[in-house]
């Protein structure tokens, strides 16, 4: 089936998220929409999907205009689409995802039989290995997508809209996704993949449309290079390679030591971590997911209370000396309160508030003290001023900071929680998967954000599972193996040698076995990074 929107308009009040946007989808292509958080790739496809209504345009199939009242219209015409939030209801079976709102029926009764049958018949023909009676909140992230997949090609779509598809998935994961994608495409399906991810970009799109602030900027071939894309992307140049200075290192500002934490079926989930962290240094963790790098930044800011340790701060007084002060077992309130700030790995659960506003979410650890309350009411004009000066200085689009958080994309939401934690006087930084799902221009823009904080003499802890920004950022790097750090060794390690620790590998065995190979020891984990 052929796809065509010609001139779509999607406006939202003054702010206009779509501005007349063409793109041509043929049969069989796999058609890569690529552009920034916030670009309005996802409202495009909402659009095209018929959950929004556009306000402008037309929506051809095979040269046929279409109006889709509904989702419902959009599946009954043969487009298909995988939010990046799965819709699924966890309880139920792959079975009964499937069907859900198109119920087969024998005799009046729902025929579960027939609905396990389509989803063995379309797993089997792909590949997918799903168990139609498996309970969907057993099912590992990425089986879940392919049930999603399932669901939409049971109702026989030809379009497949995936929407950020690989936001949530490991690198194996999204290699099984690209290996579908091309399978699906092989088979006759068109698909629109929705990313800012430039290597997926070029490793499995045929056509590539890049969308800047709701506008088509050009159309590409995914020989163009990344620096190309990226500019395409942002409108400038974009700096794929982080610059920073040489570190000037100050005294000890984070002490942990003998740090142990076990879960209530006494399974041990850190073991023994000692280290420090001075000002003005960046020291990240690094290891495959999994492996304790959210329980140890969980535990440090008092999410998590330790079996076992100590963390103790090291912060400048007002006198010029310094302030002794033991956070171990302390609220997460009172250890925000010391100097630390911490960006949280989920966002969405640990970092903001979605239905507050912009400004209130600016706050939230600010909202009791001056010049945001005063005399037990809350400020609105400080809290305006300030929200106006973040959002300025952090580049959140955004219509007004009185918007729901909601209603951001990924990349500003994340910018919101930088703003707020960095716009404290901080002692330590805490910031687990910083970058985690954000196009090329917000980690640039992070990133330099981080350095910022190293510069003015923060001691900062980065937990990432992208190599290439842990080597980036990093003047140390801790490497994590089931709890435990391998070693603390500097940034320049071979990645050879980062991979053979991250599978348990001491720093010195790892050096001995890598010696004397030519090709690069560590590509068989070159995948977990990219």
């Amino acid at each position: 089936m052929r796809l065509e929107l010609r001139h779509v308009t999607k406006k939202f009040g003054d702010f206009i998220a779509n501005d007349a946007i063409d793109l041509i989808v043929e049969p069989g292509q796999i058609h890569a929409l690529l552009g920034e958080n916030g670009a309005g790739k996802s409202t495009l496809m909402n659009v095209l999907y018929g959950l929004y209504e556009a306000d402008g345009g037309e929506i051809l199939l095979d040269g046929v205009p279409v109006h889709f009242s509904g989702p419902g219209d959009a599946m009954a015409a043969g487009i298909g689409m995988v939010h990046q939030h799965f819709m699924l209801i966890p309880v139920f079976t792959v079975a009964e995802n499937v069907i859900l709102g198109s119920e087969p029926t024998t005799g009046g009764l729902i025929d579960i039989a027939q609905a396990r049958a389509v989803v063995r018949e379309i797993s089997d023909r792909f590949g997918f290995d799903v168990d139609p009676d498996a309970l969907v909140e057993t099912l590992p992230v990425g089986v879940q997508q392919r049930v999603e997949i399932i669901k939409a090609l049971s109702r026989h779509a030809q379009i497949l809209i995936l929407d950020e598809p690989t936001a949530v998935l490991t690198p194996q994961e999204t290699d099984e996704l690209m290996d579908i994608m091309r399978q699906l495409a092989t088979a006759g399906a068109s698909i629109v993949f929705i990313t800012h991810k430039l290597r997926e970009v070029q490793e499995v799109a045929d056509e590539i449309t890049v969308i800047r602030l709701g506008k088509v900027v050009g159309h590409t071939k995914p020989t163009a290079s990344q620096n190309e894309l990226a500019s395409m992307m942002v409108g400038r140049h974009v700096d794929l390679e982080v610059t920073k200075p040489q570190a000037t290192a100050g005294d000890v500002a984070l002490e942990v030591t003998g740090l142990e934490l076990l879960d209530t079926d006494g399974r041990v989930l850190l073991d023994d971590l000692s280290f420090s962290v001075a000002r003005g240094e960046v020291l990240a963790v690094a290891g495959v997911q999994g492996n304790g790098q959210t329980e140890l930044a969980e535990t440090l800011i008092g999410l998590r209370r330790p079996t076992a340790g100590s963390v103790v701060l090291h912060r400048a007084a007002e006198d010029g000396g310094q302030v002794v002060e033991d956070l171990t077992g302390k609220s997460v309130k009172a250890i925000l309160a010391s100097g630390v700030g911490f960006v949280p790995e989920d966002r969405g659960k640990d970092g903001m508030v979605a239905g507050f506003t912009i400004a209130e979410n600016l706050i939230l650890d600010q909202v009791t003290s001056a010049p945001f309350s005063q005399w037990g009411a809350m400020n609105m004009r400080a809290i305006a001023h300030n929200a106006s000066e973040r959002v300025a200085e952090y580049d959140v689009r955004s219509g007004s900071s009185s918007a729901a958080l909601a209603t951001l994309s990924g990349g500003n939401q994340q910018k919101v929680v930088m703003a707020r934690e960095l716009s404290r006087d901080l002692t330590v930084l805490i910031a687990s998967q910083p970058t985690r799902g954000l196009d090329i221009g917000s980690i640039e823009f992070i990133h330099s954000r981080i350095l910022q904080q190293r510069e003015k003499g923060t001691a900062v802890v980065i937990v990432s599972t992208e190599l290439n920004e842990v080597t980036a950022l990093a003047d140390r790097i801790a490497v994590m193996y089931e709890g435990r750090f391998v070693g603390i060794v500097p940034p320049d390690t071979p990645r050879h040698v980062l991979g053979l620790m991250m599978a348990g590998v001491s720093y010195d065995d790892a050096i001995a076995q890598s010696q004397g190979h030519e090709t690069d020891p560590g590509e068989i984990m070159e995948g977990i990074w990219q």
